[in-house]
């Protein structure tokens, strides 16, 4: 069965249930000809030549009509009968073979056009950008800070039983600062129930409701542009790579205090974690450990070198802005592009503080040599070759030019990297996110397939069925409702057993999904899908349906015959 066969039959049914609900008896059999479309011309007409994919493609569908009589046996067979139908309409969508490597892993994705014949200058962070790390980094993050919070703030040694696990939090939650508690929030501002953790353990729906008075969490408690709160110690926000450990060890030691039955304030605890994570990055601990064994941190499997020279070769001009010192980055790029990596860029400044970088005009550059010591002269020039440190985006513009969206700059944190250029300054940006890979692998397995078109199925029976209010009929929505909510947490724990997908909770856009579709043009796994196009490229948004076009697009499902958008939309979104 294909979408367009799946679509004609649900507009059937709706159109039944409009008349059932107006007292009006539905007219006999079917009501559209599957091989004929509110397109215009059939599908066969179309494409006359086009072989159907499966036997349930040349059915002609009789939609069974309503029963118009108050008998409750009656009535649940009909729905019985209406679910099974559209259960086996959504196994008949999936088939081994469709659905594998329907989503490419390697693909950059639009949330605003971008033609790459318009881009003359490319920009790039360094961290998780030009760099990517293997696990051990944040093993060693984790680490080093636990060591400090017991040596130096004299925490409990027993914390040393606890091991950074890389599986138990992800990128864009927030945490409850007064609170301590760690969360996924919505890009309407609601907490998903089922992602609340107290330390390592989940907190019931019940308790988050009561503490929160509901789900909602007002705005003036959520966090900034920087993943900053605005009024106090409330939400802060996790938004780059580097914080997963943070996060982990928080919550690690609010766990460890928890059931050793220690009194504490999780304010302090939170101040505290904080700054020992700011101290391994501050007192060069990462930058030394990274720079003394640069094969056991430092990835060799992405493209950078390639991809440089493949921009340099077609004539572009490169620059690097980042918050790292020159020694560390100039270890990690010889490691990667070579010696002479220095040669692809026009403009190198390290140390830039960002985001303070984009927003405060009072910082002067100031040159450095290969050994981090500062010059004095006043800089009137930004000249290849030379290294820069500090200074601010306001006279980087003005020494060099480089306005408007003729600049395409890289990074991998959205509020620090890539907010201020898109609301300011003009500059086209990419999100580089590592775990769409990943998330994208999964989507493409047949069972996140058949689970997301099963729930999407089930949802839209729920949503014409409802119109029943008979006792029986209410009895037999409540098993659907009860089937729909083991779907959505399937949909959940098959990305992360605590809190699932970064992008999605269950409907809607998490908050960082939220956050990257409005300060990324565009988005990808890694630098390294640059080298899937060619450099004239033009990156179009999906015109994916706002809630009142989705039934218009589904009657358009057949403009495209030879193509699933049912599938790829919902494979898209969940």
């Amino acid at each position: 069965m294909t979408p367009r066969a799946l679509a004609a039959r649900l507009r059937d049914s709706a159109f039944r249930e409009l008349l059932r609900c107006r007292g009006e008896p539905p007219p006999p059999g079917r009501l559209l000809s599957r091989s004929r479309s509110l397109c215009g011309a059939s599908w066969q007409q179309q494409s006359p030549g086009r072989r159907t994919v499966a036997a349930a493609e040349r059915r002609e569908w009789a939609q069974p009509a309503a029963p118009y009589t108050s008998s409750p046996g009656n009535m649940k067979s009909y729905l019985w009968e209406m679910y099974n139908e559209t259960k086996k309409v959504s196994e008949e969508l999936i088939f081994p073979g469709r659905i594998q490597n329907f989503l490419n892993p390697d693909g950059i994705f639009a949330n605003n056009e971008v033609c790459l014949s318009d881009i003359e200058i490319y920009g790039f962070d360094y961290d998780y950008t030009l760099a990517f790390y293997s696990s051990n980094l944040h093993t060693l993050i984790f680490n080093a800070a636990r060591e400090i919070l017991i040596q130096q703030h004299n925490y409990p040694e027993d914390l040393r039983n606890y091991d950074y696990n890389p599986n138990f939090v992800i990128r864009g939650l927030h945490y409850d600062v007064q609170k301590g508690l760690v969360m996924k929030i919505d890009a309407f501002h609601y907490i998903q129930l089922g992602t609340i953790y107290r330390g390592l353990s989940p907190v019931p729906d019940e308790q988050v409701i009561e503490m929160y008075e509901g789900t909602h969490v007002p705005l003036e408690h959520m966090s900034d542009f920087y993943g900053k709160s605005s009024h106090g110690f409330t939400m802060k926000q996790f938004m780059d790579i580097f914080s997963l450990p943070e996060l982990t060890l928080l919550s690690c030691v609010n766990d460890y205090f928890i059931r050793q039955n220690i009194d504490f304030e999780p304010v302090y605890l939170y101040k505290d974690v904080k700054e020992v994570i700011r101290d391994v990055h501050v007192k060069g601990i990462l930058y030394g450990a990274v720079e003394q064994d640069i094969e056991k941190y430092v990835s060799h499997e992405e493209q950078t070198s390639t991809v440089l020279g493949r921009l340099i070769d077609s004539g572009k001009k490169l620059f690097l802005i980042t918050n790292s010192p020159f020694s560390f980055v100039d270890k990690g790029m010889q490691y990667m592009v070579g010696q002479d990596w220095r040669d692809l860029f026009d403009i190198i400044i390290v140390q830039a503080e960002k985001p303070a970088f984009f927003n405060d005009n009072r910082r002067p550059f100031r040159t450095a040599n290969q050994r981090d010591k500062l010059h004095w002269d006043k800089i009137s020039k930004l000249e290849k070759g030379q290294i820069y440190k500090q200074g601010n985006l306001y006279e980087f513009l003005k020494l060099t030019g480089w306005t408007g969206s003729k600049v395409l700059y890289f990074g991998d944190h959205i509020y620090s990297d890539l907010a201020d250029l898109t609301l300011k300054h003009g500059w086209r940006t990419g999100a580089i996110i590592p775990e769409l890979r990943s998330e994208i692998k999964t989507m493409n397995t047949e069972q996140y397939s058949q689970v997301v078109v099963w729930l999407q199925g089930l949802t839209g029976l729920l949503e014409r069925m409802q119109v029943y209010e008979d006792a029986e009929s209410r009895m037999v929505l409540q098993e659907w409702i009860k089937e729909r909510n083991e779907l959505r947490e399937m949909t959940k724990t098959i990305f992360n057993p605590q809190f699932g997908s970064i992008f999605r909770t269950h409907h809607n856009p998490t908050y960082f999904s939220r956050r990257l579709s409005r300060f990324a043009d565009i988005y990808m796994a890694s630098l390294s899908c640059i080298l899937n196009y060619n450099l004239h490229n033009t990156f179009y948004p999906r015109r994916t349906p706002l809630q009142h076009e989705a039934s218009l697009w589904s009657d358009q499902i057949c403009a495209s015959p030879s193509k699933y958008p049912y599938i790829e939309g919902e494979a898209r979104i969940k």
